[in-house]
Protein backbone atom coordinates (compact mmCIF):
# COMPACT_ATOMS: atom_id res chain seq x y z
CA UNK A 1 0.00 0.00 0.00
CA UNK A 2 1.07 3.46 -0.87
CA UNK A 3 2.03 5.56 1.99
CA UNK A 4 2.58 9.58 1.57
CA UNK A 5 4.48 11.29 4.37
CA UNK A 6 4.23 14.77 4.48
CA UNK A 7 7.21 16.73 5.71
CA UNK A 8 10.85 14.87 6.73
CA UNK A 9 11.81 15.82 10.49
CA UNK A 10 12.60 12.87 12.52
CA UNK A 11 9.26 12.32 12.70
CA UNK A 12 8.81 11.63 9.24
CA UNK A 13 12.10 9.74 9.23
CA UNK A 14 11.31 7.74 11.84
CA UNK A 15 7.59 6.81 10.38
CA UNK A 16 8.88 5.91 6.85
CA UNK A 17 11.80 3.40 8.31
CA UNK A 18 9.11 1.79 10.24
CA UNK A 19 6.56 1.52 7.77
CA UNK A 20 9.11 0.14 5.03
CA UNK A 21 10.27 -2.45 7.76
CA UNK A 22 6.84 -3.84 7.66
CA UNK A 23 6.12 -3.80 4.19
CA UNK A 24 4.90 -0.56 3.02
CA UNK A 25 5.37 1.92 0.01
CA UNK A 26 6.43 4.59 1.38
CA UNK A 27 7.89 7.87 0.00
CA UNK A 28 8.48 11.25 1.78
CA UNK A 29 7.68 14.63 0.32
CA UNK A 30 9.53 17.76 1.80
CA UNK A 31 9.06 21.43 0.86
CA UNK A 32 12.63 22.65 2.10
CA UNK A 33 16.11 21.63 0.76
CA UNK A 34 16.76 19.21 3.32
CA UNK A 35 15.55 16.98 5.58
CA UNK A 36 15.50 16.61 9.41
CA UNK A 37 13.33 19.56 10.78
CA UNK A 38 14.31 20.94 13.58
CA UNK A 39 17.18 19.05 13.40
CA UNK A 40 20.37 20.85 11.57
CA UNK A 41 23.59 22.33 11.76
CA UNK A 42 24.75 26.05 11.69
CA UNK A 43 28.12 26.05 9.63
CA UNK A 44 30.35 28.08 8.88
CA UNK A 45 33.43 27.49 7.37
CA UNK A 46 34.88 24.44 8.56
CA UNK A 47 33.18 25.09 12.06
CA UNK A 48 29.56 23.45 12.88
CA UNK A 49 27.35 23.23 15.70
CA UNK A 50 23.43 21.68 16.23
CA UNK A 51 21.04 24.28 15.96
CA UNK A 52 18.18 22.83 17.71
CA UNK A 53 18.24 20.10 20.25
CA UNK A 54 21.36 19.29 22.17
CA UNK A 55 20.96 17.48 25.16
CA UNK A 56 20.08 13.50 24.65
CA UNK A 57 17.17 12.66 27.09
CA UNK A 58 15.43 8.94 27.05
CA UNK A 59 18.80 7.05 25.39
CA UNK A 60 17.08 3.82 25.81
CA UNK A 61 14.02 4.67 24.21
CA UNK A 62 16.20 6.58 21.22
CA UNK A 63 18.17 3.27 20.61
CA UNK A 64 15.07 0.63 20.81
CA UNK A 65 13.42 2.34 18.37
CA UNK A 66 16.01 3.11 16.01
CA UNK A 67 16.66 -0.59 16.32
CA UNK A 68 13.28 -1.20 15.51
CA UNK A 69 13.40 1.31 12.52
CA UNK A 70 16.47 -1.33 11.22
CA UNK A 71 19.13 1.15 12.07
CA UNK A 72 22.52 -0.72 13.24
CA UNK A 73 23.79 1.09 16.39
CA UNK A 74 27.09 0.56 14.80
CA UNK A 75 26.14 3.92 12.70
CA UNK A 76 25.65 5.88 15.37
CA UNK A 77 28.02 6.71 18.92
CA UNK A 78 26.09 8.06 22.15
CA UNK A 79 27.98 9.46 24.53
CA UNK A 80 27.14 9.44 28.33
CA UNK A 81 27.72 13.13 29.81
CA UNK A 82 28.68 12.63 33.98
CA UNK A 83 28.41 15.44 35.93
CA UNK A 84 25.20 15.71 33.76
CA UNK A 85 25.06 19.53 34.16
CA UNK A 86 25.63 22.76 35.97
CA UNK A 87 23.19 25.11 37.09
CA UNK A 88 24.96 28.72 38.42
CA UNK A 89 22.08 30.31 40.58
CA UNK A 90 22.65 34.11 41.17
CA UNK A 91 23.55 33.63 44.45
CA UNK A 92 27.21 32.44 43.74
CA UNK A 93 26.25 28.79 44.46
CA UNK A 94 26.30 25.64 41.72
CA UNK A 95 24.87 22.72 42.19
CA UNK A 96 26.25 19.99 40.17
CA UNK A 97 23.88 16.90 38.86
CA UNK A 98 24.88 13.29 38.54
CA UNK A 99 23.52 10.47 37.16
CA UNK A 100 25.10 7.98 39.64
CA UNK A 101 23.36 8.16 42.79
CA UNK A 102 25.51 8.71 45.38
CA UNK A 103 27.70 11.14 44.24
CA UNK A 104 23.90 12.93 44.07
CA UNK A 105 23.50 12.53 47.25
CA UNK A 106 26.70 13.83 48.28
CA UNK A 107 26.43 16.52 46.55
CA UNK A 108 22.82 17.67 47.75
CA UNK A 109 24.40 17.04 51.16
CA UNK A 110 26.98 19.85 50.35
CA UNK A 111 24.81 22.34 49.80
CA UNK A 112 21.09 21.75 50.96
CA UNK A 113 21.48 19.29 53.74
CA UNK A 114 17.87 19.21 54.71
CA UNK A 115 16.90 18.22 51.28
CA UNK A 116 18.84 14.89 51.45
CA UNK A 117 15.45 13.10 52.75
CA UNK A 118 13.20 14.58 49.92
CA UNK A 119 15.41 13.91 47.22
CA UNK A 120 15.65 10.33 48.41
CA UNK A 121 12.03 10.16 48.60
CA UNK A 122 11.29 11.90 44.80
CA UNK A 123 13.33 9.34 42.94
CA UNK A 124 11.55 6.56 44.72
CA UNK A 125 8.06 8.16 44.60
CA UNK A 126 9.02 8.69 40.30
CA UNK A 127 10.86 5.68 39.73
CA UNK A 128 6.74 4.21 40.35
CA UNK A 129 4.90 7.04 38.56
CA UNK A 130 7.61 6.60 35.43
CA UNK A 131 6.52 3.75 34.23
CA UNK A 132 2.72 4.28 34.79
CA UNK A 133 3.18 7.34 32.88
CA UNK A 134 5.06 5.71 30.16
CA UNK A 135 2.78 2.85 29.96
CA UNK A 136 -0.14 4.55 30.60
CA UNK A 137 0.14 7.74 28.35
CA UNK A 138 3.49 7.83 26.61
CA UNK A 139 3.71 4.53 24.47
CA UNK A 140 -0.04 4.62 23.66
CA UNK A 141 -2.05 6.84 21.31
CA UNK A 142 -6.07 8.23 22.06
CA UNK A 143 -7.10 8.73 18.51
CA UNK A 144 -10.49 7.37 19.81
CA UNK A 145 -10.93 9.00 23.35
CA UNK A 146 -12.56 6.70 24.98
CA UNK A 147 -9.14 4.71 25.35
CA UNK A 148 -7.94 7.51 27.44
CA UNK A 149 -10.98 7.90 30.00
CA UNK A 150 -10.81 4.21 31.51
CA UNK A 151 -11.56 4.08 35.02
CA UNK A 152 -7.21 2.65 35.27
CA UNK A 153 -6.01 5.83 33.41
CA UNK A 154 -8.31 8.06 35.85
CA UNK A 155 -6.89 6.53 38.89
CA UNK A 156 -2.84 6.49 37.59
CA UNK A 157 -3.74 10.69 36.50
CA UNK A 158 -4.43 10.75 40.46
CA UNK A 159 -1.66 8.97 41.08
CA UNK A 160 0.32 11.14 39.40
CA UNK A 161 -0.97 14.63 40.42
CA UNK A 162 -1.61 15.46 37.43
CA UNK A 163 -4.16 18.29 38.57
CA UNK A 164 -1.11 19.94 39.79
CA UNK A 165 1.28 22.03 38.13
CA UNK A 166 5.23 20.76 37.35
CA UNK A 167 6.28 23.43 40.80
CA UNK A 168 3.27 22.78 43.04
CA UNK A 169 4.56 18.99 42.69
CA UNK A 170 8.39 19.51 43.61
CA UNK A 171 6.56 21.65 46.93
CA UNK A 172 6.31 18.31 47.79
CA UNK A 173 10.00 17.33 48.06
CA UNK A 174 11.84 20.17 48.58
CA UNK A 175 11.72 23.37 50.94
CA UNK A 176 14.64 24.84 48.94
CA UNK A 177 13.68 27.44 45.83
CA UNK A 178 16.77 26.37 44.36
CA UNK A 179 15.75 22.71 44.48
CA UNK A 180 12.60 23.51 43.58
CA UNK A 181 13.81 25.57 40.40
CA UNK A 182 16.80 22.86 39.96
CA UNK A 183 13.47 20.53 39.11
CA UNK A 184 11.06 22.17 37.63
CA UNK A 185 13.17 24.48 34.76
CA UNK A 186 13.36 21.15 32.54
CA UNK A 187 9.54 21.77 31.36
CA UNK A 188 11.72 24.58 29.21
CA UNK A 189 13.21 21.26 27.37
CA UNK A 190 9.69 21.12 25.96
CA UNK A 191 8.90 24.56 25.82
CA UNK A 192 6.36 24.62 28.70
CA UNK A 193 6.07 27.03 31.62
CA UNK A 194 6.95 24.62 35.06
CA UNK A 195 4.46 26.91 36.53
CA UNK A 196 1.77 26.36 34.46
CA UNK A 197 2.38 22.64 33.17
CA UNK A 198 1.22 19.29 33.87
CA UNK A 199 2.60 17.65 37.23
CA UNK A 200 3.40 14.53 34.47
CA UNK A 201 6.57 16.78 33.42
CA UNK A 202 8.12 16.46 35.88
CA UNK A 203 9.33 13.20 35.22
CA UNK A 204 12.06 14.74 32.80
CA UNK A 205 13.83 15.72 35.57
CA UNK A 206 13.39 12.47 37.22
CA UNK A 207 14.32 10.84 33.75
CA UNK A 208 17.99 12.79 33.41
CA UNK A 209 19.25 10.48 36.88
CA UNK A 210 17.75 7.91 36.41
CA UNK A 211 18.35 7.20 32.74
CA UNK A 212 20.79 9.45 32.08
CA UNK A 213 22.21 12.40 29.73
CA UNK A 214 23.75 11.75 26.27
CA UNK A 215 25.91 13.56 23.52
CA UNK A 216 25.26 12.19 20.05
CA UNK A 217 29.08 12.17 18.57
CA UNK A 218 29.55 14.65 15.95
CA UNK A 219 26.29 16.36 17.10
CA UNK A 220 22.21 15.59 17.00
CA UNK A 221 21.70 16.99 13.83
CA UNK A 222 24.22 13.96 12.91
CA UNK A 223 21.20 11.34 13.42
CA UNK A 224 19.69 13.06 10.39
CA UNK A 225 22.61 11.72 8.11
CA UNK A 226 22.07 8.54 9.56
CA UNK A 227 18.83 7.87 8.73
CA UNK A 228 19.18 9.86 5.46
CA UNK A 229 21.76 6.76 4.83
CA UNK A 230 19.37 3.94 5.39
CA UNK A 231 16.57 5.92 3.56
CA UNK A 232 19.17 5.81 0.58
CA UNK A 233 20.27 2.37 1.13
CA UNK A 234 16.53 0.96 1.06
CA UNK A 235 15.12 2.73 -1.71
CA UNK A 236 12.61 5.35 -0.48
CA UNK A 237 12.00 8.01 -2.06
CA UNK A 238 12.58 11.57 -1.08
CA UNK A 239 11.30 14.62 -3.16
CA UNK A 240 12.99 17.62 -1.60
CA UNK A 241 11.85 21.26 -2.73
CA UNK A 242 8.22 19.95 -3.01
CA UNK A 243 5.50 21.41 -1.30
CA UNK A 244 2.33 19.98 -0.66
CA UNK A 245 -0.73 22.25 -1.69
CA UNK A 246 -3.97 20.62 -0.94
CA UNK A 247 -5.46 17.11 0.03
CA UNK A 248 -8.53 15.20 -2.40
CA UNK A 249 -10.93 13.09 -0.26
CA UNK A 250 -13.60 11.18 -0.97
CA UNK A 251 -16.29 10.95 1.98
CA UNK A 252 -14.44 9.90 5.14
CA UNK A 253 -10.99 8.54 2.97
CA UNK A 254 -8.12 10.85 1.39
CA UNK A 255 -7.28 10.13 -2.18
CA UNK A 256 -4.18 11.72 -2.50
CA UNK A 257 -2.62 14.89 -2.90
CA UNK A 258 -1.44 17.65 -4.60
CA UNK A 259 2.34 18.85 -5.08
CA UNK A 260 1.99 22.36 -6.35
CA UNK A 261 0.21 21.76 -9.55
CA UNK A 262 0.31 17.66 -9.45
CA UNK A 263 -1.74 15.37 -7.91
CA UNK A 264 -0.55 12.01 -6.15
CA UNK A 265 -2.67 9.28 -4.99
CA UNK A 266 -1.80 7.38 -1.72
CA UNK A 267 -3.65 5.31 0.16
CA UNK A 268 -2.45 6.49 3.69
CA UNK A 269 -1.46 10.04 4.11
CA UNK A 270 0.84 10.69 7.30
CA UNK A 271 1.39 14.80 8.30
CA UNK A 272 4.82 15.38 9.95
CA UNK A 273 5.40 19.09 10.45
CA UNK A 274 4.43 21.92 12.96
CA UNK A 275 0.61 20.45 13.50
CA UNK A 276 -1.05 23.73 13.56
CA UNK A 277 0.46 24.27 10.44
CA UNK A 278 -0.33 21.00 8.59
CA UNK A 279 -3.47 21.12 9.94
CA UNK A 280 -4.55 23.56 7.30
CA UNK A 281 -4.46 20.78 4.83
CA UNK A 282 -7.32 19.22 6.42
CA UNK A 283 -9.43 22.13 5.18
CA UNK A 284 -12.86 21.75 6.57
CA UNK A 285 -12.24 18.97 10.24
CA UNK A 286 -12.59 20.01 13.14
CA UNK A 287 -8.65 20.26 13.74
CA UNK A 288 -8.20 22.93 11.04
CA UNK A 289 -10.15 25.44 13.03
CA UNK A 290 -8.98 24.62 16.62
CA UNK A 291 -6.86 27.38 18.20
CA UNK A 292 -3.52 26.50 19.58
CA UNK A 293 -1.43 27.69 22.40
CA UNK A 294 2.16 27.87 21.09
CA UNK A 295 5.30 26.41 23.19
CA UNK A 296 7.98 29.07 24.44
CA UNK A 297 10.51 29.85 21.40
CA UNK A 298 14.12 30.29 21.74
CA UNK A 299 17.04 33.15 21.50
CA UNK A 300 19.61 31.44 20.32
CA UNK A 301 23.78 32.54 19.88
CA UNK A 302 25.75 30.30 17.88
CA UNK A 303 29.84 30.72 18.31
CA UNK A 304 33.15 29.97 16.64
CA UNK A 305 35.58 30.29 18.28
CA UNK A 306 39.41 30.13 18.82
CA UNK A 307 39.79 27.95 21.38
CA UNK A 308 38.04 25.64 23.81
CA UNK A 309 37.40 25.86 27.16
CA UNK A 310 38.83 22.71 28.32
CA UNK A 311 37.44 21.39 31.87
CA UNK A 312 34.36 22.93 31.33
CA UNK A 313 30.87 21.12 31.69
CA UNK A 314 28.96 20.60 27.87
CA UNK A 315 26.05 21.88 29.65
CA UNK A 316 25.21 24.89 32.14
CA UNK A 317 22.61 26.67 33.44
CA UNK A 318 22.72 29.90 34.42
CA UNK A 319 20.07 31.01 36.16
CA UNK A 320 18.71 34.86 36.90
CA UNK A 321 17.89 36.58 39.92
CA UNK A 322 14.26 35.56 39.69
CA UNK A 323 13.20 32.67 37.78
CA UNK A 324 9.58 32.85 38.15
CA UNK A 325 9.25 36.55 36.69
CA UNK A 326 11.33 35.62 33.88
CA UNK A 327 8.45 32.93 33.52
CA UNK A 328 6.03 35.38 33.46
CA UNK A 329 7.49 37.57 30.87
CA UNK A 330 7.82 34.74 28.40
CA UNK A 331 4.23 33.23 29.69
CA UNK A 332 2.23 35.56 30.37
CA UNK A 333 3.51 39.15 29.96
CA UNK A 334 5.01 38.37 26.35
CA UNK A 335 7.62 40.73 26.42
CA UNK A 336 12.13 40.73 26.17
CA UNK A 337 12.72 39.18 29.38
CA UNK A 338 14.82 41.52 31.58
CA UNK A 339 17.27 39.28 33.95
CA UNK A 340 16.78 36.14 31.74
CA UNK A 341 18.08 32.81 32.81
CA UNK A 342 19.70 30.94 29.59
CA UNK A 343 21.46 27.86 28.86
CA UNK A 344 25.00 27.07 27.43
CA UNK A 345 26.29 23.88 25.12
CA UNK A 346 29.98 23.35 24.30
CA UNK A 347 30.07 20.65 22.72
CA UNK A 348 33.85 21.16 21.48
CA UNK A 349 34.99 20.12 25.13
CA UNK A 350 34.44 15.93 24.50
CA UNK A 351 34.07 16.35 20.44
CA UNK A 352 37.10 17.84 18.55
CA UNK A 353 35.01 17.22 15.21
CA UNK A 354 33.03 20.14 15.20
CA UNK A 355 36.01 22.94 14.57
CA UNK A 356 39.58 23.15 13.53
CA UNK A 357 41.61 21.92 15.64
CA UNK A 358 42.31 24.06 18.55
CA UNK A 359 39.11 26.17 18.20
CA UNK A 360 35.62 25.24 19.05
CA UNK A 361 31.80 25.86 19.41
CA UNK A 362 29.28 27.42 21.60
CA UNK A 363 25.58 27.42 21.60
CA UNK A 364 23.27 29.35 24.08
CA UNK A 365 19.78 29.83 24.25
CA UNK A 366 17.48 32.25 26.30
CA UNK A 367 13.68 31.16 26.41
CA UNK A 368 11.87 34.12 24.89
CA UNK A 369 8.16 34.81 24.03
CA UNK A 370 7.00 33.22 20.74
CA UNK A 371 4.99 35.33 18.51
CA UNK A 372 6.04 38.15 16.01
CA UNK A 373 5.58 40.88 18.24
CA UNK A 374 8.64 42.08 18.98
CA UNK A 375 11.00 43.67 16.63
CA UNK A 376 14.20 40.87 17.22
CA UNK A 377 16.09 43.39 14.51
CA UNK A 378 16.18 46.19 17.50
CA UNK A 379 17.37 43.76 20.30
CA UNK A 380 20.91 43.76 20.03
CA UNK A 381 21.39 45.47 23.57
CA UNK A 382 19.72 42.44 24.50
CA UNK A 383 22.47 39.95 22.88
CA UNK A 384 25.11 41.67 23.86
CA UNK A 385 23.61 41.44 27.30
CA UNK A 386 23.37 37.95 26.85
CA UNK A 387 27.28 37.80 26.05
CA UNK A 388 28.31 39.59 28.90
CA UNK A 389 26.69 37.39 31.67
CA UNK A 390 28.28 34.27 29.53
CA UNK A 391 31.51 35.89 30.02
CA UNK A 392 31.28 36.74 33.34
CA UNK A 393 29.53 33.50 34.53
CA UNK A 394 31.24 30.55 32.36
CA UNK A 395 33.41 31.64 29.53
CA UNK A 396 36.30 34.14 30.57
CA UNK A 397 37.00 36.29 28.11
CA UNK A 398 34.95 34.78 26.07
CA UNK A 399 34.48 38.40 23.41
CA UNK A 400 38.03 38.04 22.67
CA UNK A 401 37.69 34.56 21.53
CA UNK A 402 34.94 34.47 18.91
CA UNK A 403 35.51 34.27 15.38
CA UNK A 404 31.95 34.30 14.53
CA UNK A 405 28.41 35.09 15.22
CA UNK A 406 25.52 33.86 14.37
CA UNK A 407 21.44 34.31 15.89
CA UNK A 408 18.38 32.67 15.34
CA UNK A 409 15.16 34.49 16.60
CA UNK A 410 11.71 33.42 16.74
CA UNK A 411 10.90 35.24 13.70
CA UNK A 412 13.56 33.33 11.64
CA UNK A 413 11.43 30.36 13.29
CA UNK A 414 8.17 31.15 12.21
CA UNK A 415 9.42 31.82 8.55
CA UNK A 416 10.90 28.23 9.06
CA UNK A 417 7.47 26.46 9.40
CA UNK A 418 7.38 26.58 13.20
CA UNK A 419 3.93 27.68 14.50
CA UNK A 420 4.17 31.60 15.55
CA UNK A 421 7.71 31.30 16.05
CA UNK A 422 7.41 28.03 19.12
CA UNK A 423 10.46 26.02 19.35
CA UNK A 424 9.00 23.08 20.40
CA UNK A 425 5.47 22.79 18.62
CA UNK A 426 2.61 23.41 20.79
CA UNK A 427 2.98 24.38 24.67
CA UNK A 428 2.19 21.31 26.83
CA UNK A 429 -0.28 22.70 29.28
CA UNK A 430 -2.96 20.69 30.56
CA UNK A 431 -5.81 20.86 27.39
CA UNK A 432 -3.04 20.49 25.02
CA UNK A 433 -1.35 17.35 26.88
CA UNK A 434 -2.55 13.81 26.73
CA UNK A 435 -5.98 13.25 24.99
CA UNK A 436 -6.30 16.98 24.24
CA UNK A 437 -3.38 17.05 21.86
CA UNK A 438 -3.56 16.33 18.53
CA UNK A 439 -3.34 12.52 17.99
CA UNK A 440 -1.71 9.83 15.30
CA UNK A 441 -5.56 10.16 13.24
CA UNK A 442 -6.00 13.99 14.11
CA UNK A 443 -9.18 14.19 12.01
CA UNK A 444 -12.33 12.68 10.86
CA UNK A 445 -10.65 11.69 7.52
CA UNK A 446 -9.89 7.67 8.52
CA UNK A 447 -6.30 7.18 6.70
CA UNK A 448 -4.91 10.64 7.35
CA UNK A 449 -2.29 10.25 10.20
CA UNK A 450 0.30 12.61 12.07
CA UNK A 451 3.26 12.85 13.89
CA UNK A 452 5.88 15.63 15.01
CA UNK A 453 6.46 17.82 18.22
CA UNK A 454 2.77 19.17 18.55
CA UNK A 455 1.09 15.69 18.30
CA UNK A 456 1.08 13.58 21.18
CA UNK A 457 2.93 12.48 22.73
CA UNK A 458 4.88 15.33 22.42
CA UNK A 459 8.08 17.19 22.10
CA UNK A 460 11.64 16.25 22.34
CA UNK A 461 13.34 13.96 19.78
CA UNK A 462 12.58 10.23 21.61
CA UNK A 463 9.41 11.42 22.27
CA UNK A 464 8.72 12.33 18.91
CA UNK A 465 10.06 8.84 17.27
CA UNK A 466 8.13 7.11 19.93
CA UNK A 467 4.71 9.28 18.38
CA UNK A 468 6.13 7.91 14.97
CA UNK A 469 6.20 4.30 16.87
CA UNK A 470 2.04 4.67 18.15
CA UNK A 471 1.20 5.93 14.81
CA UNK A 472 2.76 3.10 13.04
CA UNK A 473 0.97 0.93 15.63
CA UNK A 474 -2.08 2.57 14.77
CA UNK A 475 -1.80 2.75 10.73
CA UNK A 476 -1.15 -1.08 10.80
CA UNK A 477 -4.14 -1.95 13.33
CA UNK A 478 -6.32 0.20 10.55
CA UNK A 479 -5.18 -2.24 7.90
CA UNK A 480 -5.65 -5.28 9.40
CA UNK A 481 -8.98 -4.26 10.47
CA UNK A 482 -10.01 -3.13 7.16
CA UNK A 483 -8.67 -6.24 5.39
CA UNK A 484 -10.59 -8.66 8.36
CA UNK A 485 -13.60 -6.63 7.49
CA UNK A 486 -13.08 -7.61 3.67
CA UNK A 487 -12.16 -11.07 4.38
CA UNK A 488 -15.87 -11.55 6.02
Amino acid sequence: MKSVIVGGGIGGLVSALLLNKKGYDVSIIEQRDRLGGRLSYVEQDDFKIDEGPTIVLLPHMLTSILDEAGVPAENYELIQIDPLYSIHFKDGSTYQKYHDHEKQLNEVERLYPNEKKGYIKFMQVMDHRFEQGMESFIKRSFSNKRDFWTKKNLKTLVKLKAYRTVYQSLKTYFQEENMRLAYSLQSLYIGGNPYESPALYSLISYSEHKHGIYYLKGGYASLVEVLEKELEKRGIPVHLNSKVTSLTSEGDKATGLYIENEWVSADHIILNGDFPIMSKLLHSTKQSERKFTPSSSCLLLYFGLDKVYENTPVHQFFMSSDFSNHMKEVFENKIVPTDPSFYSFHPSVIDSSLAPEGKGVLYTLVPVPSGTHIDWSQQEDFIEKIIDELEVRGYPNLRNHIVWKKVRNPDIAEKEGLFQGGSFGIAPILFQSGVFRPQAKPSSLQNVYAVGASVHPGGGIPIVMQGAKNMVDVLQNDNEQEAEKWSM
